[in-house]
């Protein structure tokens, strides 16, 4: 749980640094390390998603870069650029 707030509060701020937010999240695969921990990524995945819901791929696997990582986050965003009031 600890550890998939913390991925989605990084993923937050860089949505953020690059314009986008949460709401702006379209995809998100996330791999762990173990499935039996999908009880504990799903509550911190619905706190930070309670309004809308992304597709969410979820992968176990063997290990992570990390040997304390349990966890691994990607997701994908769609913003709508403005240009001269236009959007494109």
């Amino acid at each position: 749980y600890d550890q998939t707030k913390a991925a989605l509060s990084k993923i937050h701020g860089a949505l953020g640094d690059a314009g986008a937010s949460l709401r702006d999240v379209v995809c998100i695969r996330a791999y762990v390390t173990n499935i039996e921990d999908w009880p504990e990524m799903a509550r911190a995945y619905s706190e930070a998603f309670s309004k809308i819901r992304p597709a969410l791929t979820v992968v176990e696997v063997s290990r992570l870069f990390r040997p304390k990582m349990l966890i691994e986050i990607e997701v994908e965003a769609v913003v709508e650029e403005q240009k001269d009031d236009v959007f494109i």
